[in-house]
């Protein structure tokens, strides 16, 4: 463990940390206001929007200025809006504070990646990229239910003032963080990226796992109506210890066994645990669907980015990560969306049957493996 290295984990522990602690609370938040459910929905659109969108710029806007000072300006924006909430109590200024949120959270987690790709030594590298899935996987199950009790204690503002100085440490140890190097060959563009077969292909088999957690995470409380709710936390909760573990997992053994298919695996892994989902909703086989969900988006996420960082060189890891994001992203998302409008029509277990076969259909995009020519 390098100090460059150690300082990028806190880097973005302090912006998971502060992005997870308001995730849930703004949404309250605006509730609170009076801005309804409607509202609430709007908050979280709202940031994840914007996220989307900086995705895209940020590949140019770190060849320009510098990886460094990219992730700087992502702290500052992540963190520092937060204090406007202790005085914002309408509904747009809300919103204006998530969109500037967003595109801090953006940066974060694709300069995030990238650095860590960047700054492991290449023989580790897919031990490094596990180890960064712990590092911003562990905030997400401690930020989310800690946000929601603090505010019942101490209330809304300290909760704000609490995730921008999380950001603002993230913040301190970046600034540890190695200069702007001359790189020797030009930065590999976002749309080059986006034309780029072999990035697009492990995206899109990720995708198909993203569309999924959007899913479970959103609807498992209505897909489970006869389940108690320390049943929903528990299985939410095994499924969020679970990722970030496969994923470092993931990592040590693609170090070992490059060539495996781990990705493919891990998609029909997480896709049975959805399938197991749609079928039964006995307590046991619930925890035990969420508990292989949980292990095959772990290795998905894993075996995607490291698969992709693969095919490009330094150059090019800032437009892998950005494009691995907008996969995750935009998977969570789509999900979220169009699961309820499917289930409208269908009913949540046809329409868990459905979320099965088009999470294995995405692995149409991945090429198939070249078999070794028969000796003669």
């Amino acid at each position: 463990m390098t100090r460059p290295l150690l300082l990028a984990f806190v880097a973005s522990a302090g912006a998971m940390v502060s992005f997870y602690l308001l995730l849930t609370v703004v949404p309250l938040y605006a509730t609170s206001t009076g801005a309804g459910d409607v509202g609430a929905g709007l908050v979280t659109g709202t940031l994840m929007l914007s996220t989307v969108l900086a995705e895209l710029a940020i590949p140019r806007l770190a060849a320009r200025f510098g990886q460094r000072s990219v992730l700087l300006a992502g702290l500052l924006l992540l963190g520092a809006p937060a204090l406007l909430l202790l005085v914002a109590t309408g509904l747009p200024a809300i919103l204006l504070v998530c969109f500037v949120r967003g595109l801090g959270f953006a940066v974060t987690v694709v300069l995030g990646s990238a650095l860590v790709a960047e700054l492991a030594p290449a023989q580790r590298r897919g031990e490094a990229l596990g180890l960064y899935g712990v590092v911003v996987g562990i905030p997400g199950i401690i930020g989310l239910p800690v946000g929601v009790w603090l505010v019942d204690r101490v209330g809304y503002p300290s909760v704000f003032v609490l995730s921008t100085l999380a950001a603002l440490a993230g913040l301190a140890a970046a600034t540890g963080l190695p200069g702007r190097r001359a790189e020797p060959e030009q930065p590999l563009g976002m749309l080059a990226g986006l034309r780029n077969p072999a990035l697009t292909r492990p995206a899109t088999a990720f995708a198909g796992v993203a569309l999924a957690s959007g899913i479970v995470v959103t609807f498992l409380p209505s897909v489970l109506t006869d389940a108690s709710v320390n049943l929903i936390a528990f299985a939410l909760l095994a499924q969020a210890v679970t990722t970030p573990l496969t994923r470092w997992w993931a990592g040590r053994y693609l170090d070992r066994h490059p060539d495996t298919p781990l990705l493919a695996y891990g998609v029909v892994v997480s896709a049975s645990g959805v399938a197991i989902l749609a079928v039964t909703g006995h307590p046991v086989t619930v925890v035990v669907g969420m508990l292989l969900f949980g292990a095959g988006f772990g290795v998905a996420q894993c075996a995607s980015l490291t698969g992709m960082l693969r095919q490009v060189s330094t150059a090019g890891y800032g437009t892998v990560s950005a494009v691995w994001n907008l996969a995750f992203d935009a998977g969570i998302g789509l999900g979220a969306a169009g699961f309820g409008l499917v289930a409208a029509g269908t009913g949540y277990p046809a329409a868990l049957g459905i979320t099965v076969l088009v999470m294995l259909s995405a692995l149409a995009a991945l090429p198939r493996r070249r078999q070794p020519a028969p000796r003669p």
